[in-house]
Formats: structure tokens, sequence, C-alpha cells
């Protein structure tokens, strides 16, 4: 691989340039051990920049808008890499669908402004976790991103607890800190719904997530829903100073990124950089 930053800006298109290319898609994240590259792991970023630098040629580095766990899955995940000016973009999907195993597939291939950042540009992540208090279980079909819970959920309870939860705090007690990491978000948006066959999906929106944070507040809440914690248990956590062992992490099939949101192409090199200084510098 190269040496080059991916934070570093594209040099000038023409021959022997670069441009910078926005890569939408998704995966099954059943059989992955998370995004991020690990020894002797099948990560999703290995199989993408490993298949991509072989369809194209070319030593291939990605920066991803969020990295997922082992097991959690993405229908809208983001990402950019650096290409030469003489890759055929338009292309690009067509090839990479020849190649790719079918649990991780690129929906979309577009040429961004130099300034765009998958990571850093971003203004908000949206998850999605289900869960089904269904007596039967999951639908078979639904198995592998649907959790299984064995005792009913009320739905009021689950929602009242999340209410608690929005706005910007340190939610160090629901995460897996990372060394010079912030754990202060902004949880933008937390409640529950049941679909038409009763599921219960958890929307969950923030500014960024710190590591195990959605799944470990879906825990907490699902304590609630059954009837183990009171209401206002989750938010009590929010005084804590570091992470609790009080908290069950849900497991990782029922979480998926569904979106990542960024701002008018004209505001991207503003909004990177001050993100930077949040996410390196705390805040």
């Amino acid at each position: 691989m190269t040496s080059r930053s991916p934070d570093e800006p594209v040099t000038p298109t023409g021959d022997g340039g670069l441009v910078r290319i926005r890569l939408d898609l998704g995966y099954d994240g059943t059989e992955f051990s998370g995004w991020a590259r690990q020894p002797g792991r099948r990560t999703v970023c290995a199989v993408l920049e490993d298949s991509m630098s072989q369809v194209l040629r070319h030593d291939v580095r990605l920066t991803v808008a969020g990295r997922t766990d082992a097991g959690v899955h993405a229908t809208g995940q983001v990402a950019h890499a650096d290409l030469p000016s003489t890759v055929d973009v338009d292309g690009l999907v067509k090839r990479l669908s020849r190649f790719l195993p079918t649990d991780v597939r690129v929906f979309r291939a577009s040429q961004v402004p130099a300034e765009f950042d998958a990571r850093f540009s971003a203004l908000r992540r949206h998850y999605v976790y289900r869960v089904t208090d269904a007596p039967h279980g999951a639908d078979p079909m639904r198995r592998l991103d649907t959790l299984a819970w064995p005792r009913p959920l009320d739905l009021d309870a689950l929602n009242e607890a999340s209410r608690r939860l929005l706005g910007e705090h340190d939610f160090v007690a629901f995460c897996r800190r990372r060394e010079g990491a912030t754990t202060i978000r902004e949880l933008q948006r937390l409640d529950w719904r049941r679909d038409a066959e009763g599921v219960l999906l958890a929307s969950v929106s923030a500014d960024a997530f710190c590591h195990s944070m959605v799944r470990s507040l879906v825990g907490a809440l699902l304590a609630v829903g059954e009837g183990r914690k009171q209401a206002d248990w989750p938010a009590g956590l929010l005084t804590a100073t570091e992470r609790t062992s009080s908290v069950t992490v849900a497991p990782p099939h029922g979480l998926a990124l569904i979106r990542v949101d960024y701002p008018a192409d004209g505001e991207l090199a503003a909004r990177a950089e001050v993100t930077r200084n949040v996410r390196c510098g705390g805040r």
C-alpha cells in the first residue's frame, strides 16, 4: 500500500493525477470480523481494498464513514478512495459486482470534490436495530438481522427511557474507550416502533458513535422494556466516569448502518476541519 495518508487532498486531475471517488455500499456482516483490517481475519475493508486493487491494478485505500463491529450489517455505508483519473467511474460498480463476494456490494460510485471525506465530513450516522419479542422468535428469513428476545417488551417504556438519553452527553458508560478518543456525543434520535409484522425497530442517529455505543444503549433499553429496570435507569448512567459492567451489550446481528448524512459540497472542508478538531483533539 502507498504511504500517503487518505486524509490528504488528492492531486490535480490530469496525467497521473488522482480523483476522489465516493462509494455507497452495503454488506451482510455475519461472516465479517467488522470493517477494519485485522491480521488473519476476514474484514469488509480488507475484502474491498484487495478486490479493488486487483480490479484497478492500483493500490486502493479506503476511508469509511463508520467502522462497524464484527457481525454488524450496513445498507448505507459510505467510503472514499483516491483513484487514478483514468478510472472508468461509470463502469466501476459493474466491474466490482463480478469480482466481490456476494455478502458485500458497491451500489454506487461517483466522483466527489477533493474536500469530501467519508469520515470527517459526515454530519450524522443513522442506525436501525431490529428485535422481535414474538413467542416463535425471529422469522427464519430475517434470523441473521433480527434479535429474538425471549420476553415481552413494552414499547412505551422503551420510548420513555430513550427520550431521556437524547442530547449531548458523555456516553462513556456505554462505550468501549479508545485511546485519545472522546466519548462525548450528541444523540439526535433514539426511538422505537413496531412494524407491520410486530418487529421492534430502534432508530438511532448521532453526529458520531463511539465503540459499541449503539449496542450498549439498546442493551440497556431492553432491560427497561422487559421491566427489569426503571425508565430513568439508562439516563442515570450518564453521570458515570467509566464504562459500566451493568449494561449488557446487545448482539451485533440486529444492528445495521442505514445512512450517512453530508453537507453541501461547499461546506465539506469546513465540516471536516471542525470534526477533526473535535474527534482528535477532544472537546
